[in-house]
């Protein structure tokens, strides 16, 4: 399994702990870029939440793919 894999299957367990890492990482680098890149790290933040929530829509429904 490679570290993606395990990534994602640690993201799919406990997709409240992610979204909150991926909110409060992009405020940082907000705050350390002093608000200049605002609007593109709320998209990013926007499109980690949305696949963290799809990991674990995916895991909820036993929707789980292995391999590569």
């Amino acid at each position: 399994m490679s570290i993606v894999d395990k990534v994602k299957q640690m993201l799919g367990q406990h997709p409240d702990k992610a979204r909150g890492g991926a909110e409060k990482t992009g405020d940082k680098i907000d705050e350390r870029t002093g608000g200049k890149y605002s609007d593109k790290i709320d998209k990013a933040q926007d499109k980690a939440g949305e696949q963290i929530d799809r990991g674990a829509e995916g895991r909820e429904q036993g929707g789980h793919h292995e391999g590569g």
